[in-house]
């Protein structure tokens, strides 16, 4: 059977908990090949929906403003996209509704709901679905081959960052960010590593006989 190379790609990564066999159970996320930022949305609209150049920068511009305005007072925002409302969270633990006051309330970010025809008009499963071949979720991290391979491409100037590993190994991020951590502990660390600006450089620790 051929195999489809149209549809919306995905991945499958593990869940916590396992099914009958042992194994992890699956789910599936769409993989984001490309991201599309304002002044994307500016210069398309400009060429195909007739709007002026910077027309819908200042739009979202003065969207944000507005909502942002009555989120601060409390209130529930709705959109054609869907309501904005603050969220909130107690600190500490009550049972004692007369107990809770003022300052145990503290701002816990903003609650999104999508409106049910934003979700209709967003469905992307038209043109159906395609697997994203290679490993599932992170597994590879388990081949000490593999990240030894990894670790030896993503060298440069002398040094690792987390980007460029998480390039060569194909770990998500904060995975690769824990396993390069992770080798720069213990008795006899692989890698040590040093801050530069904002960002981790890692160097490989030069083996001693006694090592």
């Amino acid at each position: 059977m051929p195999r489809k190379t149209d549809g919306i790609l995905f991945e499958l990564q593990p869940r916590p908990t396992k099914g009958e066999d042992g194994k992890p159970l699956l789910y599936a996320q769409p993989v984001i090949e490309r991201k599309y930022n304002l002044d994307d949305i500016d210069d398309f609209c400009a060429k195909y929906r007739h709007t002026s150049q910077g027309e819908m920068k200042l739009f979202f511009s003065l969207l944000e403003e507005v909502t942002t305005m009555w989120l601060r007072k409390g209130y529930r925002v709705e959109t054609p996209f869907g309501s904005f409302a603050p969220k909130l969270k107690l600190l500490g633990e009550h049972t004692d509704p007369e107990k809770v006051l003022g300052r145990d309330v503290k701002y816990g970010g903003v609650e999104f709901i999508p409106a049910k025809q934003f979700v209709k008009d967003a469905d992307c499963s038209r043109d159906g679905f395609r697997r994203k071949q290679g490993s599932v979720g992170n597994s590879q991290m388990y081949d000490p081959k593999a990240m030894d391979e990894a670790l030896q491409k993503s060298i440069r100037h002398g040094y690792i960052t987390i980007k460029v590993f998480q390039w060569y190994s194909g770990l998500k991020y904060k995975t690769a960010q824990a396993y390069l951590d992770s080798l720069c502990i213990g008795d006899n660390p692989r890698l040590s590593r040093y801050k530069e600006g904002r960002t981790w450089h890692y160097t490989i620790r030069p083996t001693t006989p006694s090592e």
